[in-house]
C-alpha cells in the first residue's frame, strides 16, 4: 500500500511562511493579499500575471492614442482646478509638443512640490489624444528623468483589489520568487527533454518575468511545466487514495440464480453497454476488495437496472443494499422502479424518507435492523444515527456529487467494507474524468435502450414566444405535458426569479390554472408537492427556474421549452432535454434565444440539434469553452487548480495519471531518488491522499 507523504521538507519552509513575512505586508495589506492569493508565501508565488503592459518610448509628436507610452518632458506649468470636481493638470513639454498629465479626486498642491516647473520628468501611462492635445490621466510613473530605466518596457499585470494595486502585488510575487529554492527534479528526464520543459524554478522565473504575451499563454513551456507539476501532484494523491481503498477488504459477492431470474423477468434485454457495465461491477463485487466505482450514463441509459441487478446479487449472497437519492421525489421514483422486480423475486424493499414518522418509520427501521428487508431506497434519512442495517454490503449513491463526502461516508459506515457504486447522469468528457473521478473506477453506459423516442430539437428567437405558447396550448389540450425552464444565475437571482414568476402568470392567462412553478427559494416540501402534481398529471406545464431534478421521470411530458438557452452550458441543456422523450409521444425541445446569437452560441445550439450523445456533447462543450469552469464542474467536486487549466492542458491530464501510476508501481513507498523528489512535489501542492478533498468515493 502506498504511504502518505512525509513531513514537509525544510526546502519548502520559506514558501509555507505566512504572507505577513513578506516585506510590506502588514496588518492592513495582509487580508487583501490573502483575498487575492491565499494565506502563505507559496500562494503568492502560484499567482501568475494575467496580462502585460508594453511601454514604448516616444515623443508628443509621435504619441499614439490608446497606447501605453513613455515620455521625457520638462514641467512647463501647473494648472490647478478652477472649481470643484475639476482635475489638477500638469503641462509638460518635450521639444515636439505638449503632454498634459491629469489627476482627479483630491490630488493637488503636493504635485507642485514634487514636480516643480522646470524639472525634467520621465512619465509613462495610457495616451488619450484629443485633436492636437496629448493627455495622460493618472500616469503610472512620474520619475526624475535620470531614473527612466526604472520604468519597465514590459510590465506584467497581476490581479488587483481595492487598496492593493497590481504593481504592489508584483513586488510581493518577486519576493516570493526569491524565496523559492531550486528543488530536486521530480519529472521524468526523457519527458522533459521531449516537451522542451524548463526546470521548476526557471519556470517560475519565466512566469513572473514574461518577455512577451507568449510567456503568459497556457501553452508556453513554463506554464505547461507548472501545470504538469500540479496535475501530477493531484494524480499521485488520487492514485494513492485509490490504492488505499483497494487494500480494504470488502464482502465477496458472487452473482447467482436470484439476479439471473430478476434479469430474465425484465420486459426488455439489456443493451451491450449495460452488460459491459454490469460485468465490471460484478468483477469488483466478487474480488473481495471494497468496490469504488462510478457508473456514468446519459439520462435514460439504464443505470438503475444495472444497480438493481447488483442489489439482487448482494441479496442472493445474504447481504443488504441501500440506494440513496438527493431528493424525495427521486427516491420515490427509484423505489417504484426497483421494488416490483425485486419483490417478484421474494425480496423486501423499504422506502425511507424524511416523511416517515412514528410507528411506520419504526417498522421500516426494524426490517433493516433484523435483515428482513434486503434493500433500502431513500434520501438523507438513510444515514441518520438511528438507522441500522444487519448486513449492509452495497451502497448506491445517485447523483453522488449532490452529497457531501461525510454524508456518503456515514451511509457506508453502517456496514463493514461496504462497496460503493456511484451513479451520475452528468456527462463528463473523458479528458476530465481523471481529474474529477481519479480515485474511482469508471463504467460508462454509452448506448441508449431501444425504443427511446428521439427529441426533435430546434432553436427559436424570443419574439416567437406567442407562437410557441399557442402550439403549447394545443398540445396541452391534447393531453401532453410540458416543462418551461427559465435560467437562474446567482448574480441576478431576484431578477430571474421575478421573470419566472411573470412567465408562469402569463402562461396561466393563456393556458388556465394547470401551470405550476418551482424555484430554489421555495420550501422543499412545497417544491416536492408541485413536482408530484406534475408527475401525477395535475399540472400541465411546469415552469422551473432551477434545473429540473436529474432523473425525474414524467413519461407524459413531451415538450421542453428553455428560455435564454444561450445562458446554459451545453451539457446542462442536454440534461434538460433528457426530461422529455421518455414516453410514446413524439417529443420536442425548443431553445429560445435573444437574437443576435454569437458565433459560439450558434455552434453550441447546432451541436445540440445535431447530437443526442451526452458524452460527445460534453467533449464539444469543452472545445468551445476553452477555459474557465468547464461544464460548471466546480459544483461536482472539480479540483481548484492554481497553475493548470483543465481545458488548455487536458492533454497533460492522462499523461500525469499514467506517470502517477507508474511511479507508485515502481516505488510505492517513494524511497528512490525520484520518489524523494516526488514527496517534495506532493508537499509543495499539499494534495493529501488521506484528506476528504475532492474525494469522489
Amino acid at each position: 500500500m502506498a504511504i502518505l507523504p512525509p513531513m514537509r521538507p525544510e526546502s519548502l519552509f520559506p514558501l509555507f511562511a505566512a504572507i505577513s513575512t513578506l516585506k510590506g505586508v502588514g496588518p492592513r495589506v495582509a487580508p487583501l493579499v490573502e483575498k487575492l492569493a491565499g494565506p502563505i508565501v507559496r500562494d503568492v508565488l502560484f499567482t501568475p500575471p494575467q496580462s502585460l503592459i508594453r511601454r514604448t518610448a516616444t515623443t508628443a509628436a509621435l504619441a499614439q492614442d490608446g497606447q501605453v507610452q513613455t515620455f521625457v518632458v520638462t514641467i512647463d506649468a501647473h494648472l490647478p482646478p478652477q472649481r470643484s470636481g475639476q482635475p489638477w493638470r500638469i503641462r509638460g513639454w518635450d521639444e515636439t509638443g505638449f503632454v498634459t498629465l491629469v489627476w482627479f479626486k483630491g490630488h493637488g498642491p503636493h504635485l507642485e512640490r514634487q514636480h516643480p516647473v522646470g524639472t525634467r520628468r520621465a512619465v509613462s501611462g495610457k495616451v488619450e489624444r484629443f485633436g492636437s492635445e496629448i493627455q495622460v490621466a493618472h500616469p503610472d510613473y512620474v520619475l526624475e528623468a535620470e531614473r527612466i530605466d526604472e520604468i519597465p518596457p514590459i510590465e506584467p499585470v497581476y490581479p488587483a483589489t481595492a487598496g492593493l494595486p497590481s504593481r504592489t502585488f508584483r513586488k510581493f510575487a518577486l519576493e516570493a520568487l526569491s524565496r523559492a529554492q531550486a528543488l530536486p527534479e521530480w519529472q521524468d528526464a526523457a519527458w522533459m527533454a521531449r516537451e522542451g520543459l524548463p526546470a521548476w524554478r526557471e519556470a517560475f522565473e519565466r512566469l513572473h518575468g514574461p518577455e512577451g504575451e507568449i510567456d503568459l499563454s497556457p501553452m508556453s513551456a513554463a506554464r505547461r511545466r507548472l501545470a504538469y507539476d500540479e496535475l501530477l501532484a493531484h494524480q499521485l494523491a488520487l492514485a494513492q487514495r485509490k490504492a488505499g481503498k483497494r487494500a480494504q477488504p470488502g464482502p465477496r459477492i458472487v452473482s447467482g440464480p436470484l439476479a439471473e431470474a430478476a434479469e430474465k423477468a425484465l420486459p426488455f434485454r439489456l443493451t451491450s453497454a449495460q452488460v459491459r457495465a454490469l460485468s465490471e461491477v460484478r468483477g469488483d463485487l466478487a474480488h473481495g476488495e471494497r468496490m469504488s466505482r462510478l457508473l456514468q450514463g446519459d439520462v435514460g441509459s439504464g443505470k438503475t437496472v444495472v444497480a438493481m441487478l447488483a442489489m439482487a446479487d448482494a441479496a442472493g449472497a445474504g447481504f443488504q443494499s441501500a440506494l440513496m437519492a438527493p431528493t424525495e421525489i427521486l427516491a420515490r421514483q427509484h423505489y417504484e422502479t426497483l421494488a416490483p422486480p425485486l419483490e417478484a423475486q421474494g425480496l423486501a424493499v423499504v422506502l425511507l424518507t424524511g416523511r416517515d414518522k412514528g410507528a411506520a418509520r419504526a417498522a421500516k427501521l426494524q426490517k433493516l435492523a433484523d435483515g428482513s428487508a434486503a434493500v433500502a431506497v431513500g434520501t438523507h434519512a438513510l444515514f441518520q444515527d438511528d438507522v441500522a442495517f444487519k448486513t449492509l454490503a452495497l451502497t448506491i449513491i445517485d447523483e453522488q456529487h449532490r452529497f457531501g463526502v461525510n454524508e456518503r461516508r456515514r451511509l457506508q459506515e453502517k456496514g463493514d467494507g461496504v462497496h460503493l457504486l456511484a451513479m451520475s447522469a452528468t456527462p463528463i468528457p473523458r479528458t476530465l474524468e481523471l481529474t474529477v473521478f481519479g480515485d474511482l473506477d469508471v463504467s460508462r453506459i454509452d448506448e441508449k435502450p431501444p425504443g427511446r423516442t428521439p427529441v426533435a430539437t430546434r432553436a427559436a428567437p424570443t419574439p416567437r414566444v406567442p407562437e410557441i405558447v399557442d402550439r403549447l396550448r394545443s398540445a396541452i389540450e391534447g393531453g401532453a405535458q410540458a416543462f418551461w425552464i427559465c435560467p437562474l444565475v446567482s448574480e441576478s437571482e431576484k431578477v430571474d426569479l421575478r421573470a419566472a414568476e411573470d412567465r408562469a402568470a402569463d402562461l396561466r392567462k393563456v393556458l388556465g390554472p394547470r401551470v405550476g412553478l418551482v424555484h430554489g427559494q421555495m420550501p422543499a416540501a412545497e417544491k416536492d408537492a408541485v413536482m408530484q402534481a406534475f408527475v401525477d398529471g395535475e399540472v400541465g406545464v411546469l415552469v422551473a427556474t432551477t434545473v429540473v431534478e436529474v432523473g425525474v421521470n414524467v413519461p407524459n411530458a413531451s415538450i421542453m421549452v428553455i428560455e435564454h438557452a444561450d445562458r446554459f452550458g451545453l451539457a446542462q441543456l442536454h440534461q434538460l432535454r433528457g426530461r422529455v422523450g421518455r414516453g410514446m409521444r413524439e417529443s420536442s425541445c425548443v431553445l429560445l434565444y435573444d437574437p443576435p446569437l454569437s458565433e459560439v452560441a450558434q455552434q453550441r445550439l447546432d451541436i445540440l440539434r445535431r447530437s443526442d450523445d451526452g458524452f460527445e456533447i460534453a467533449e464539444k462543450d469543452l472545445e468551445l469553452r476553452g477555459g474557465g469552469d468547464p461544464l460548471g464542474l466546480k459544483q461536482s467536486g472539480f479540483p481548484a487548480y492554481r497553475l493548470a487549466d483543465p481545458v488548455a492542458h487536458r492533454d497533460l491530464i492522462a499523461v500525469a495519471a499514467d506517470d502517477a501510476r507508474l511511479i507508485l508501481a515502481r516505488d510505492p513507498a517513494l524511497t528512490s531518488p525520484r520518489g524523494e523528489a516526488v514527496r517534495t512535489l506532493q508537499a509543495l501542492f499539499d494534495w493529501k491522499p488521506a484528506s476528504g478533498l475532492n474525494d469522489a468515493g
